[in-house]
C-alpha cells in the first residue's frame, strides 16, 4: 500500500530514501510519481510559508488534482495511507491541515498526532512533547512569532489549535507502557489492534514515542487494522519510517556525496551554501560555519531588500542587486572558497502576519533565484531551511520533482532531479536540526571526495 504525504516544507523525507518529492502535482508529474516501485510519494505543499487561507487553498488544490488523477486511472483514495507531515517541534498548521484532509479525503476512523522525531532528539511521554528532554513549548519554538503555542500536552496543544473544536477530554492517548507491552507480548499486542479496531468518527489520538520500536508496534497494528480501517496520521519524520518498513539504505554516505556534478575535466565543481532559516541555531551554525577558512560569507542586505519590494517598479533595482551578489559570489569562486550566502540575521518587524510571511517568501525566491542563475558553475548546494530550500527547488532550479537518495547525517536528505537538464545534488537540510557544528559538518562531508 502506497503512503502520500502532505509535506509542509520539503525537509519531511529526512528519514527515507528512494522516493519521488513531488513540487507539481499536475497529472502527468502524480503518474510517474505512481510508477515508481517505492511505497512513498511525498507531496512538498509547503504550506508552512502560508496563512491558514492560504494553506487550506493549496490542500484542496492538491486533494483536488489526487481525486481527478485516482478518477482517471479507476483507483480508489481507500487503497492509500494519508499523512500530513508537520514539524517536529510543532510549528504550522497542524490542526487544520488534517482537518482539510478529512473533508476532501475521509471519512477517517481517527487522526493521529505522531510528532516525535527520535533522530532529531523530540520525543512524547505521557503526551507531553519534549525536545532534548525539554518540554517543547519553553524552548524558542513556542514563542514563534506565527505558529507559537502555550503548551506541551499534545491533547491541551490540539484544543488550543482547534481553537477549542476538538476538547482535550475527548481526545484518546497511546501511552509508551502500552506500547512497550505490545511490543513485548503478543496478547498486549492482540489488546492494541483491538483498541485500534475500535476507534470511530475521526476521532483524534495522541501518541508516545521514545524509542523506534515504538513507532514499529504501533505501524505493525494499524497496518493490520487497515483492512477496516482508516486512519490518518499528522506526523512528523520518524512515523513515516515505520509505516513504510524500509530497509537500510544501500548506498552509503560516500556514495552519496560522489553525486557531486563535475566539470569537463571530470573534476568535482565546487559547493554553494544557503542560509535562511531564521531560528537561533540556524545563526549559531551559521556563525560556527564562517569560522572555516575554506568558506566566505555573503551577506544579502534584508533590509535592502525590503524597501526594494515596496517600490512600485522594483525589478530594475531587484535585478541591479542580482548583479553585486551575482560578482561577489563569482569572486568568491575564484578564489577557490565556497560562498555562503545567508540572509542578515536580525529580523524586520512587520504590521501583520500576513505581511511577515509575504515578505518571507519574496525573499526566499529573491535568494533561489539568485542561486538558480550560477547553478551550472555548481557541483552541490546545501540549503539550510524548508521555505528556503523548497523555493531553491521550484523556483530556482525549476524541478517538478526530485528524487530522494539518501541521508547524508541523521535528517539531513540529499536530493537529485536526475533530468536531462540537471543533476545538481541538493542536500536539504531544517532550520531546528542538529548542533552548532552540524552545518560545518555537513560541508566538511559534502567536500571529503574534493
Amino acid at each position: 500500500m502506497k503512503i502520500i504525504i502532505f509535506d509542509d516544507d520539503p525537509t519531511g523525507s529526512q528519514t527515507v530514501y528512494g522516493c519521488p518529492l513531488l513540487l507539481n502535482w499536475d497529472a502527468n508529474t502524480l503518474e510517474k510519481a505512481f510508477t515508481k516501485s517505492s511505497p512513498l510519494i511525498f507531496i512538498l505543499a509547503n504550506t508552512r510559508s502560508l496563512s491558514s487561507i492560504l494553506a487550506v487553498k493549496k490542500t484542496r488544490e492538491i486533494c483536488s488534482s489526487i481525486k481527478k488523477f485516482f478518477l482517471e486511472k479507476g483507483y480508489s483514495k481507500d487503497d492509500y495511507f494519508y499523512i500530513s507531515r508537520g514539524d517536529s517541534t510543532l510549528r504550522g498548521h497542524g490542526v487544520l491541515e488534517p482537518a482539510i484532509l478529512e473533508e476532501e479525503l475521509g471519512p477517517f476512523h481517527a487522526t493521529f498526532h505522531i510528532p516525535a522525531f527520535l533522530e532529531g532528539g523530540r520525543t512524547t511521554e505521557n503526551g507531553i512533547h519534549y525536545l532534548n528532554g525539554i518540554p517543547v513549548h519553553t524552548t524558542e519554538f513556542g514563542s514563534d512569532k506565527i505558529f507559537g503555542f502555550s503548551t506541551s500536552d499534545l491533547s491541551k496543544w490540539i484544543e488550543e489549535k482547534s481553537l477549542g473544536k476538538i476538547q482535550a477530554k475527548q481526545i484518546l492517548h497511546v501511552e509508551i507502557n502500552q506500547l512497550d507491552m505490545a511490543f513485548n507480548n503478543e496478547d498486549d499486542f492482540k489488546s492494541l489492534v483491538s483498541f485500534l479496531s475500535k476507534l470511530e468518527n475521526n476521532i483524534s489520538v495522541v501518541v508516545d514515542a521514545k524509542l523506534p520500536h515504538h513507532l514499529e508496534i504501533l505501524a505493525k497494528a494499524i497496518k493490520i487494522v487497515s483492512k477496516e480501517k482508516r486512519f490518518l496520521f499528522r506526523t512528523a519524520a520518524s512515523f513515516i519510517n515505520s509505516l513504510s518498513g524500509l530497509p537500510p539504505n544501500p548506498q552509503d554516505i560516500a556514495n552519496l556525496v560522489s553525486l557531486k556534478s563535475k566539470n569537463n575535466e571530470f573534476k568535482y565543481k565546487p559547493g554553494l551554501i544557503i542560509v535562511g532559516s531564521h531560528v537561533k541555531l540556524a545563526t549559531d551554525q551559521l556563525e560556527f560555519l564562517l569560522k572555516d577558512k575554506s568558506c566566505e560569507g555573503l551577506e544579502i542586505p534584508v533590509g535592502k531588500l525590503a524597501d526594494i519590494f515596496t517600490l512600485e517598479d522594483c525589478q530594475p533595482a531587484i535585478l541591479e542587486l542580482e548583479g553585486i551578489l551575482l560578482s561577489k559570489i563569482d569572486d568568491i569562486l575564484d578564489t577557490n572558497k565556497v560562498p555562503v550566502l545567508y540572509t542578515t540575521r536580525e529580523e524586520i518587524k512587520f504590521s501583520s502576519y500576513s505581511k511577515r510571511m509575504n515578505f518571507g517568501l519574496k525573499l526566499a525566491e529573491f535568494m533561489a533565484i539568485l542561486v538558480g542563475k550560477i547553478t551550472i558553475k555548481l557541483g552541490y548546494i546545501i540549503s539550510k531551511g524548508g521555505i528556503t530550500t523548497q523555493l531553491l527547488l521550484q523556483k530556482g532550479l525549476n524541478f517538478n520533482q526530485v528524487d530522494l537518495k539518501g541521508q547524508i547525517l541523521p535528517g539531513l536528505s540529499i536530493v537529485i532531479s536526475n533530468s536531462d537538464q540537471n543533476d545538481l545534488p541538493v542536500v536539504t537540510f531544517p532550520g531546528n536540526l542538529g548542533n552548532e557544528k552540524t552545518l560545518l559538518e555537513s560541508f566538511r562531508l559534502m567536500e571529503s571526495n574534493s
